[in-house]
């Protein structure tokens, strides 16, 4: 009898556990999805183009093409379906990883492209990876993207903000 009442007892704390566990998960991801409703309603304060918000990586100048180049829109959109869309939506919805809606207003370039191009890097170090890395589902694995690969996912996220 005293073992029955051990075995109730327990499943009480586990399920206890497991509630505060999925209520401190959803506020997490609601609480991100907030902050990131708030960036992308001023940009301007929260894009920075000092060497911190630049990333860690070999990206510290890109120039940005104006207007967009439509062949590079092309490339990134089909690496975008078959390495990204998996887990990245379009819209400011998070799948997996967070949406993509608004990220060239919120990140600089060279932070878009160090992000793709060293992945692992940023993860372990980068503040603001880290924070976004808090509310995802997993760690984003690393793509193995090549640099002009990385250029075109760039170009197609501007198509996707509105860029010209």
């Amino acid at each position: 009898m005293h073992i029955l009442k051990n075995i109730k007892n327990m499943k009480s704390s586990i399920s206890i556990i497991t509630v505060s566990l999925m209520v401190f998960f959803f506020f997490s991801c609601n609480n991100e999805k907030q902050a990131d409703n708030a960036s992308s309603a001023a940009p301007s304060t929260t894009k920075k183009d000092s060497a911190a918000d630049k990333g860690i990586g070999k990206f510290t100048n890109i120039r940005l093409t104006h207007p967009l180049d439509d062949s590079m829109v092309v490339r990134g959109k089909n690496i975008y379906d078959s390495k990204c869309m998996s887990c990245h939506k379009l819209s400011d919805e998070k799948l997996v990883g967070p949406g993509w809606k608004g990220v060239t207003d919120r990140r600089t370039a060279e932070w878009v492209m160090n992000f793709i191009t060293n992945t692992n890097v940023m993860l372990d170090s980068d503040l603001v990876a880290q924070q976004l890395m808090v509310t995802c589902v997993a760690r984003m694995p690393n793509q193995n993207l090549g640099d002009d690969q990385a250029r075109a996912v760039l170009e197609y996220m501007r198509k996707n903000d509105g860029k010209n």
